[in-house]
């Protein structure tokens, strides 16, 4: 039995107090996630650009987006979460019904639990709420893990884009599913 298996974790819909929780687990899912693979200025400058409270705390007072957050039971600790958001991919050709799913994060200890297949189901079911015809989103061409689990889920490629990660462009693959 893994550390995971003896914490359980419960996804609930963020509020707006949530900010601080989002912009932590934010950056350490990051960290986590392309760390060896990414130069470590370049995620520095990143998760400070974009991974604040401030920036937080104005995304959840929009209603175009959405953000559910994965806790560690017990303790309440984020461990993940997901975001919903207007697509942002000027790369690709984009509709007025599409819904950018432009973060889904949780840290590695928590993989391979169901839990991002939760946290997914519930953006889609967010999405089709709100009457996308698609979700979106971007992905590094590098991640195998996560085009895999990106695969299982019905997404597939429509096109590539860059992501700016500090001073660095890296190669995306744009993905949808049909919705």
């Amino acid at each position: 039995m893994s550390a995971a298996d003896e914490v359980g974790v419960a996804i609930r819909r963020c509020g707006t107090d949530d900010a601080a929780a989002l912009a932590a687990v934010s950056a350490a899912t990051f960290m986590e996630t392309y760390a060896g693979l990414l130069g470590s200025a370049d995620i520095l400058a990143h998760c400070a650009l974009h991974f604040t409270a401030e920036r937080y705390a104005a995304a959840l007072s929009d209603d175009g987006y959405a953000f559910w957050l994965a806790e560690a039971v017990p303790g309440g600790a984020p461990v993940g979460f997901a975001m919903l958001s207007p697509p942002d991919l000027p790369s690709v050709r984009t509709f007025g019904d599409d819904v950018e799913l432009k973060r889904i994060y949780l840290l590695h200890r928590f993989h391979g639990g169901g839990h991002g297949a939760t946290l997914m189901g519930v953006a889609v079911e967010e999405a089709r709420r709100r009457g996308a015809g698609r979700l979106l989103l971007g992905v590094y061409k590098k991640n195998p893990r996560a085009l895999a689990f990106y695969g299982r889920q019905g997404f597939e490629p429509i096109g590539d884009r860059l992501f700016r990660v500090g001073d660095t462009d890296y190669e995306d693959a744009v993905l949808a599913k049909a919705l």
